[in-house]
């Protein structure tokens, strides 16, 4: 796929990765259809993921998977390196492994996993996407540190987070995670939102080399890509 990494998928792009989550009967639930059509189409997450994962071939751990869909848009963009989801959300991740079954994901599992209490055992690279907000500051550091253990030569750390500094779009982005609570989508609320110098401080010091990229497209969120692998 040739999309741009700040920008989200074009509707065509968008609606074919959601077309795996539409239900077999016509009269099913079409809900997660609906929602990863959207979210693909509003939110430049994927293809910026997918473009910091390019290039290697470390069997990936994606770290609160929800729904899985960036397994779907790894198999679209043509990366075949192993996938293993992990999420809290023991209904999310049986709706995952069911669309991947359906469609015939190869190489493509899913377990439910609780963060807060346990780290799964890894070699490869790590995505941790949308998730460091819901643990305590003590519990980011503590994951952080176990990942980047994770890390095997070639291997990336892909990090989304929102950014605690205090702007606009950080207090907008603190409104809605706490809605998504509310509604039931998210089973969480949001406890601490990283701050960049002590993320980057903690990454540097375990001899990485890091960017961090703004990643809100044109949402109104406080979105970035943090990139991390090893040098040489």
């Amino acid at each position: 796929m040739n999309h741009s990494p700040t920008r989200p998928f074009d509707s065509a792009t968008a609606t074919r990765i959601a077309r795996a989550y539409l239900p077999r009967h016509p009269l099913g639930n079409r809900w997660d259809y609906y929602y990863s059509r959207a979210k693909l189409g509003s939110d430049p997450l994927y293809p910026g993921v997918l473009q910091a994962l390019r290039g290697s071939d470390a069997p990936l751990l994606d770290l609160g998977c929800g729904l899985g869909l960036l397994a779907h848009a790894l198999r679209l963009d043509g990366q075949a390196l192993a996938y293993r989801g992990v999420d809290n959300d023991a209904d999310k991740i049986r709706r995952a492994q069911k669309v991947a079954d359906k469609n015939g994901l190869a190489d493509t599992r899913f377990e439910v996993v609780d963060l807060a209490n346990v780290t799964p055992q890894h070699q490869g690279s790590v995505a941790i996407l949308d998730v460091l907000q819901y643990l305590g500051i003590d519990d980011q550091q503590r994951l952080i540190r176990n990942v980047v253990a994770m890390l095997v030569p070639g291997g990336r750390l892909v990090i989304r987070t929102a950014l605690s500094d205090g702007s606009r779009r950080g207090r907008t982005t603190r409104i809605t995670d706490r809605l998504a609570n509310l509604i039931g989508w998210m089973q969480f609320r949001p406890r601490s939102y990283p701050d960049a110098p002590a993320l980057r401080a903690q990454l540097d010091a375990a001899g990485l080399q890091t960017t961090f990229s703004p990643l809100y497209g044109n949402t109104p969120f406080n979105n970035w890509l943090i990139v991390a692998h090893r040098p040489g």
